[in-house]
């Protein structure tokens, strides 16, 4: 066995806690909602980038590159200033949501290389420019553009021309638990010398504003060997840590306190505050850090002049052992160390990643799991006292008490959280979540089977069986792809190990049934087995807003929303069938979630039995059915995902394995055969050699042609890079409806939303988005394993080329993957046409995962480090190749 499978071991079993220290700095923790005490909800405004520098946070931190422990309790990032920048460079730049033309957007360039998943050896990038960075230019220049036009990047202010820009690249490795060796890299790419500051900053949480008496920890400078400086840090749970500094840094020291004066105009409240290293580097101003030497918030001042093609490199050491009875933090060791962890990554992923897979391929799959490594953060939110406030603070605004998330007091979350994007979306959403956990299982099985627990715990799951969406609104509804997840996550833990958790899959069925009630109870009001929802993830899918009032009156009745919980039952039932093979009270619920599924899939075709249902048999797919104040009824025929999604609701088993359950197989017979009408979506195929195998599905038989017909035509949904969200064809063939004098409408956007619909930032108009894509190629697998070689398609339709289903699915997984590999043309479809990426050396073998992808040519879109749901790439590579 391998170190790094060994270390994973030994973390399960609570043997050495080695993901005690990992990337959990959010790369932004200004502009969020934990940050918010504004009386009616403006994050963005409250507490802006500007005030980032100077304000002490309340519910967690951020910092470039950096890390914490999993409390967040002492954190340790890199800080750089260039003797031109008006701050030093602490955080990543980029604007909020009102500020960006297209929503908030990360103005900076970083990639995340490698990392394992005890974090055991970590690598991440920064490209620093030399010039003064853009800020006002940045701010302005996005300001002026519209939803049209496309974003103003950092690269297109030229910054980066002539290559005058810094390489800095921050690697961490575990000697021990507790011992974190750091390597900080600076190459110069320009053509001349230029200036560099680097500060290597540790600094403490801030834990003791916010309660009268509460226990301050402390920095402070200590007696070291020749050769380097030293901090000592001590905390009242963490105990006590030193940072080595190799060299003859400048240490400076301050507090992690809000700079009353500079933002608020009122006296200070402490003499060095937060803010007080960037006046000393940038400002100049010796007296702002504290000549003692004591403080929360210190760092280690290196300044060089580099020169052209040149490089300079520090080493630090985090460490638990006291400098008094420790050997030398930087002796022969040292080296020796990231050497072998550098070693025992390429060990761990030769494991991992398909040795079919080119060079190209072998990249993106490890880079993708890096990302999803790299975006584990911790996150930290009191529901309760968030909204009743501090003691220590002035009381919140009054409005707040009806605000957002007042139905959630019982919220608590302090935990390491796998997130979306951590500067775009540095707070978890469920329905991303579950598929993180996908491609998470393929290197850290237990850590994915642990949040999929988490987000079912007293604490998250509301006591009326809601899993909360993100901090925005805790009571928005994603889809309900929890159980979809876990029944994943439980089976690729099983192929890895050879063993199967039960009591996982026990676990998170329990708590399910109580989510799944919640979905019964509050989206089928009427209990027709059709279900509303609201937006359901897909932003601006929709001809209206659909967490809105509809300006027709009236309501819709959702193919997406009814599809998912279709979906859902069939998650539940898989599970069922399961855990019954070793208890058999399983057995009546197993059956319980097959009757819900036919009544569900049923009523999908006979909308209140009046013949009307959510398929359309002329054009061959489902549309939503808008329901009138006067009783009328009118189909929204919108071809988009809403009209895909019923593909997912679909699951296959052999009826031995209904055999051995006699009490499961004697109410399903009797259903079946007491409900002649509901028998179209339970169809059977004979199997070679003998048994027979039983599929479940919303689309039947003969639908499920028509469906692919349109899905697999290029001028329709199929892409050259996955399945659009919305079909081609309304490029030219908008929808729209005439309400009242106005006109709502739909029509083909492969790029950036228009509309400002969810904060405009995310666009399901067209684009490509992975998520889905990954449902559509599962769900093709499984009516493969129905219906085998039998049923051939034309792919792509009018080919002539007929596939198999499973061959269909390896098309549109190789289509997605190619997103990222190098084409014919020597380019990367994801970088679109900015040339730096698709031409230089130092730039193109950094595939981002960005959110979505343009629909027609599959540049990245929407935010850059969508790791999360996007690694599932890593998936599709493993299992579908290139």
């Amino acid at each position: 066995m391998i170190e790094e499978q060994n270390r994973l071991i030994e973390n399960e079993e609570r043997r050495a806690y080695w993901s005690r220290w990992g990337p959990y700095l959010s790369e932004r923790q200004w502009g969020t909602v934990r940050e918010d005490y504004s009386p009616h909800g403006t994050a963005w405004h409250y507490f802006p980038h500007d005030h980032a520098r100077s304000r002490a946070y309340r519910w967690g931190e951020d910092g470039l590159c950096g890390i914490s422990d999993n409390h967040q309790r002492l954190c340790f990032a890199l800080a750089v200033w260039n003797g031109r920048d008006p701050i030093l460079k602490e955080r990543l730049f980029g604007l909020g949501n009102p500020e960006g033309n297209h929503g908030e957007d990360v103005k900076e360039y970083y990639f995340y290389l490698d990392s394992t998943p005890t974090h055991s050896y970590m690598k991440c990038l920064y490209k620093y420019p030399q010039a003064a960075f853009p800020y006002r230019r940045l701010v302005e220049e996005n300001a002026r553009r519209g939803r049209p036009q496309p974003e103003y990047e950092l690269l297109d202010t030229g910054v980066f021309d002539g290559d005058r820009y810094f390489d800095i690249t921050v690697e961490y490795a575990k000697g021990g638990v507790d011992d974190l060796l750091i390597r900080v890299t600076a190459v110069n790419r320009g053509p001349e010398v230029a200036e560099l500051h680097l500060l290597p900053t540790l600094w403490f949480r801030n834990t003791w504003s916010w309660d009268v008496g509460a226990a301050r920890p402390q920095l402070q400078a200590t007696a070291s060997a020749p050769g380097q400086a030293v901090i000592a840090a001590r905390h009242q749970t963490l105990g006590a840590r030193w940072l080595h500094a190799e060299g003859a840094p400048e240490l400076l020291f301050t507090e992690n306190e809000t700079n009353f004066p500079r933002l608020f105009r009122v006296a200070a409240r402490s003499t060095y505050v937060k803010d007080s290293i960037n006046e000393r580097v940038v400002a100049g101003k010796e007296d702002a850090v504290n000549p003692a030497r004591v403080g929360t918030k210190a760092a280690a001042w290196y300044r060089a002049s580099v020169p052209a093609g040149g490089r300079v490199a520090l080493r630090l050491r985090l460490t638990d052992a006291d400098p008094a009875r420790a050997g030398a933090a930087f002796g022969l060791d040292f080296e020796e160390i990231v050497s072998r962890r550098i070693r025992e990554a390429d060990d761990f992923y030769d494991l991992v990643i398909p040795r079919t897979l080119s060079a190209d391929g072998r990249l993106v799959m490890r880079q993708a799991l890096a990302g999803m490594l790299w975006s584990r953060q911790f996150y930290h939110y009191d529901v309760k006292r968030w909204l009743a406030g501090d003691p220590t603070q002035p009381p919140p605004p009054p409005e707040r008490r009806r605000g957002r998330n007042h139905e959630w007091t019982h919220l608590y979350n302090e935990d390491v959280i796998s997130m979306p994007d951590k500067w775009e979306y540095p707070w978890y959403a469920a329905w991303d979540l579950a598929f993180h956990m996908i491609p998470m299982a393929l290197v850290d099985p237990e850590f994915a089977k642990a949040q999929l627990v988490l987000f079912l715990r007293e604490w998250y799951l509301h006591p009326n069986g809601q899993i909360p969406a993100y901090e925005w609104g805790f009571g928005d509804v994603n889809p309900p792809v929890h159980a979809w997840a876990a029944w994943r996550v439980y089976k690729i833990d099983r192929r890895i190990r050879g063993v199967a958790d039960r009591e996982f899959l026990e676990r998170v069925f329990h708590k399910l049934l109580l989510n799944f009630t919640w979905w019964v109870n509050r989206k089928d009001p009427d209990g027709r087995n059709v279900f509303q929802g609201g937006f359901l993830g897909l932003d601006n899918i929709g001809v209206f807003d659909r967490s809105a009032p509809l300006p027709t009156g009236g309501y819709i009745e959702q193919s997406d929303g009814t599809s998912w919980m279709g979906m859902y039952c069939l998650n539940m039932l898989a599970m069922a069938l399961e855990l019954a093979q070793d208890d058999r009270a399983y057995e009546d619920v197993a059956s319980k979630f097959f009757e819900h599924f036919v009544y569900i899939a049923h009523a999908t075709h006979h909308l209140g039995g009046d013949g009307m249902g959510l398929w359309d048999e002329e054009d061959g797919f489902f549309y939503d059915m808008l329901n009138l104040p006067d009783g009328s009824r009118c189909p929204m025929k919108v071809r988009s995902l809403v009209g895909l999604i019923p593909l997912f609701a679909v699951e296959t088993f052999d009826t031995e394995q209904a055999d051995r359950l006699p009490g499961f197989k004697r109410r399903a017979q009797w259903f079946i055969d007491n409900n002649p009408e509901l028998r179209e979506h339970i169809a059977f195929k004979d199997k070679p050699g003998g048994g027979r195998r039983v599929m479940l599905s919303i689309v039947t038989t003969e639908q499920l042609p028509k469906v692919l017909r349109l899905m697999l035509d290029e001028e329709e949904f199929l892409s050259p890079h996955g399945v659009r969200s919305l079909s081609r064809y309304h490029k030219d063939h908008p929808y729209v409806i005439p309400v009242a004098g106005h006109e709502y409408g739909v029509g083909y956007e492969p790029a950036e939303s228009t509309t400002g619909l969810f904060g405009g930032n995310s666009n399901w108009r067209g684009p490509v988005w992975f998520p889905v894509n990954f449902l559509i190629v599962e769900s093709l697998q499984k009516y493969h394993h129905f219906f085998g070689d039998d049923l051939k398609i034309a792919c792509p339709t009018g080919s002539g080329r007929l596939m198999s289903l499973w061959n269909v699915a390896a098309e549109i997984s190789r289509r997605l993957n190619r997103l990222f590999l190098v084409g014919p043309d020597c380019c990367l479809p994801v970088f679109g046409g900015t040339e730096k990426f698709q031409r230089d050396p130092h730039w193109r073998d950094m595939p981002l995962f960005y959110e979505y992808f343009h629909g027609d040519n599959g540049a990245g879109l929407g935010a850059s480090h969508q790791t999360g749901w996007t690694g599932v790439v890593a998936k599709l590579l493993s299992q579908s190749g290139e």
